[in-house]
């Protein structure tokens, strides 16, 4: 699935259009959907791609998108965040899932 997409908003465009509809944030011991009120555990979820972006004269550009499934919920999302992931508020086993990709 590590289809090289482009650009960042390219690269979430083409996962909507794989089934990636969903939007997913972190909240301290999950994925969240706002949309469904959807919430995903580091142990409901996989991480089926992950795509890094950096900022070509900022560094604060950087960000890292997750296509993000769970078979146990039925659902499908994208996870868009900072490379500064570790420094949010997140726990530590969803951390640590986010770093396990294959």
């Amino acid at each position: 699935m590590n289809k090289d997409y482009g650009t960042l908003s390219e690269t979430v465009e083409g996962l909507k259009n794989q089934g990636y509809h969903l939007d997913l944030n972190i909240k301290q011991e999950c994925l969240v959907c706002h949309q469904t009120q959807t919430e995903l555990s580091p142990e409901e979820f996989e991480i089926d791609a992950i795509y890094r972006f950096e900022g070509q004269s900022n560094p604060d550009d950087e960000a890292v998108v997750y296509a993000i499934s769970s078979s146990k919920q039925g659902v499908k999302g994208v996870l868009v965040n900072a490379y500064g992931i570790y420094a949010d508020e997140a726990s530590s086993a969803l951390v640590q899932k986010l770093r396990q990709y294959k």
